[in-house]
């Protein structure tokens, strides 16, 4: 059963925004290179998620895993986003599909957000 995975952010006016998306998308591809990757925008820019299902479909995938990149698990990670990823698929009886949950609590994320303070090492006492 040929698996993808849509990773779904809100969506943004801002391209430079929406351009994370794709990073986030090609650093996935990277680690999982057997996986179909694609990636979609809630709202505000496109792909949209029925156009990143229907990436998905065209690319192969029977199994549609949908991750909303969010940090919490609000209206959008936990209604929107499954509603519209349901409603996208419901004319593929044979194409499944499920959500995840967000991003939210796991220790990677401290190490990041660590890193990008500039504390990831612990500083020496002297």
């Amino acid at each position: 059963m040929p698996t993808a995975i849509l990773i779904v952010d809100h969506g943004s006016r801002r391209q430079e925004a929406n351009d994370m998306l794709v990073g986030v998308g090609e650093i996935v591809r990277k680690q999982r290179p057997d996986l179909i990757v694609n990636i979609a925008h809630m709202e505000l820019a496109e792909p949209d998620i029925p156009q990143g299902i229907q990436k998905c479909i065209d690319d192969g995938a029977t199994e549609i895993v949908v991750h909303p990149y969010m940090l919490s698990p609000g209206r959008h990670a936990t209604s929107d986003i499954p509603e519209m990823a349901q409603e996208a698929t419901a004319p593929y009886p044979n194409v499944t599909v499920r959500v995840t949950g967000p991003l939210g609590l796991h220790e990677k994320l401290g190490e990041v957000i660590l890193e990008r303070a500039g504390l990831h090492e612990p500083q020496l006492q002297s």
